[in-house]
């Protein structure tokens, strides 16, 4: 983990949504599905958590929190990056991104790696990103059955609070049922960032829990 300075290049306004292109040194950029704590000052005590989308010349592109009062030029006291993010395999050559119940941004920092890997990407979701890469598929989220027999490793976007949903719309049709890879960015507050053990990001485990903030955000299917 990093400390350090950034700053606001540009508001990007795109799918409806606010992103910010930051400028920061290269050992804070976050991975896909990792984040930064980001505040207008040191003493800060509820920063906002910033997660890769994209990258960009100088730093990344991420998810500009609603409330955050930022302008091209305001600076931001970083640390980062934080917590475990996605693991794409190298093997994998057929890569199902779900967006299960929120724009697919936090997935996109995955499209460019899988392409470079030579495996062809869908894109599961009820949303299609305005700068998308034109070799991936976009798909309802009532192609999901279809997509998960395709697939050979999925990544997976949802709401803490959702999550039961989804195991109950999978049932059986697991993704490890079939021997295949899948991995879950659950959605939930993060505002310590692992340092206060708060409680507030717990997940509620097969046999125990964990923190998100720490000890995922994103996690193996198995674990879930």
């Amino acid at each position: 983990m990093h400390t350090g300075k950034g700053q606001v290049l540009e508001l990007i306004l795109q799918d409806g949504r606010r992103y910010a292109r930051l400028a920061c040194p290269s050992n804070l950029i976050p991975s896909a599905g990792q984040y930064l704590l980001a505040s207008e000052g040191p003493d800060v005590s509820l920063p906002f958590s910033l997660f890769y989308t994209d990258s960009a010349p100088q730093g990344f592109i991420a998810e500009c929190p609603l409330t955050a009062t930022w302008t091209p030029g305001s600076v931001l006291y970083l640390r980062g990056p934080l917590g475990r993010g996605f693991s794409l395999p190298l093997s994998a050559r057929k890569v199902g991104l779900v967006a299960f119940d929120h724009s697919p941004a936090r997935l996109q920092g995955l499209v460019q790696p899988a392409l470079n890997q030579g495996a062809a990407v869908v894109l599961v979701s009820g949303s299609t990103p305005d700068n998308l890469r034109d070799e991936v598929e976009v798909q309802p989220l009532a192609a999901l059955d279809d997509i998960l027999a395709w697939g050979d490793y999925f990544a997976i976007d949802v709401d803490r609070e959702n999550l039961n949903r989804l195991r109950e719309l999978l049932g059986t049709r697991s993704p490890y049922t079939a021997g295949l890879g899948a991995q879950i960015l659950l959605r939930t507050p993060v505002p310590c960032g692992g340092m206060g053990e708060c409680g507030a990001c717990a997940v509620t485990l097969r046999s125990d829990w964990k923190l998100a903030c720490k000890d995922g955000p994103v996690f193996d299917w198995r674990e879930l």
